[in-house]
């Protein structure tokens, strides 16, 4: 293995180097993006300045230097990049170098794979995380809709939720991914909405007050089947706004990002063509909204 390589997890293992305030854990893999820059070879992160987002990869590279004085790269991924639907990295990277301190505790109602809790080891936080179904260790079973946390004992919140049904995460019923956010959005009593305003009441309860929380989502397009009520190719779910007016009716509003995807059907011909010939847009960025709580 060569110094540049990135080297695997070893679940409990002991650090890559040892020395105070380096790696608690070792992480490795390549990004999951055709094109993407490899492992080492990724521009270094830099605190974004504008209100648009972009990086090379959906993962960064951390170094250490050991004893030797060598610089080696120990992580190369943050999550699992088999994880569908995994949050980029970089971008609770950014929201955690802003709004956060070394030592603070910072929440993850819905956290995958654990992406929030390996930048939260990069950068010397505490990650709290939970999910339906967890699939590592460190991050406990719990309905983000009822939190086992003391109100006001975050001092952040990041939350990537399910963007309707595109996604099969779990065979839970509980799973807020099985509920539909089409035929009519929030004014029509959709359940999704109903979920994800008690998930926003939790975060509101845990969070300290004048701390800062990120929601990162997208809105959605499907196309319509035959038989469905409508008209039109497709159905248009404006997820993103119907969210953010979920947050101000609790939060105070700091800023919204938007954050480009890098996804392959992006850079396919015949998703283009299929998206003009049946009138509709591929979705190309997500909405990152970042509230505090007064």
């Amino acid at each position: 293995m060569s110094s540049e390589e990135p080297r695997r997890r070893r679940p409990g293992g002991p650090p890559p180097f040892g020395a105070k305030g380096e790696r608690r854990s070792e992480r490795g893999g390549a990004p999951e993006e055709a094109g993407s820059p490899p492992p080492g070879k990724r521009p270094p992160l830099r605190i974004q300045t504008t209100t648009l987002w972009e990086y090379p990869s959906q993962h960064y590279d951390v170094y250490a230097t050991d004893a030797s004085g060598r610089r080696k790269l120990v992580s190369a991924m943050q999550g699992d990049r088999e994880y569908v639907g995994a949050t980029p990295s970089w971008v609770i990277w950014q929201l955690l170098q802003r709004y956060t301190r070394e030592g603070d505790r910072v929440l993850d109602p819905m956290c995958g794979s654990g992406t929030t809790l390996d930048v939260c080891d990069d950068l010397g936080r505490k990650g709290i995380g939970f999910d339906l179904l967890p699939r590592r260790p460190d991050i406990a079973q719990a309905d983000a809709r009822s939190l086992p946390m003391p109100d006001a004992s975050a001092d952040f919140v990041f939350v990537d939720p399910p963007y309707s049904t595109h996604v099969n995460y779990s065979d839970d019923p509980r799973c807020i991914g099985k509920l539909d956010a089409g035929m009519g959005g929030r004014s029509h009593a959709n359940a999704y909405y109903e979920a994800m305003e008690r998930v926003i009441g939790e975060l509101h309860r845990v969070l300290k007050p004048r701390r800062y929380m990120g929601l990162y989502v997208s809105d959605s397009w499907r196309k319509r089947a035959k038989g469905d009520p409508g008209q039109g190719a497709g159905e248009f779910m404006p997820i993103g706004f119907e969210l953010f007016a979920m947050l101000r009716e609790r939060f105070v509003p700091i800023d919204i990002i938007v954050v480009t995807r890098q996804n392959a059907k992006l850079g396919q011909g015949q998703w283009h063509k299929a998206a003009e010939e049946q009138n509709y847009f591929l979705r190309g960025f997500n909405y990152l909204f970042i509230m505090k709580k007064n």
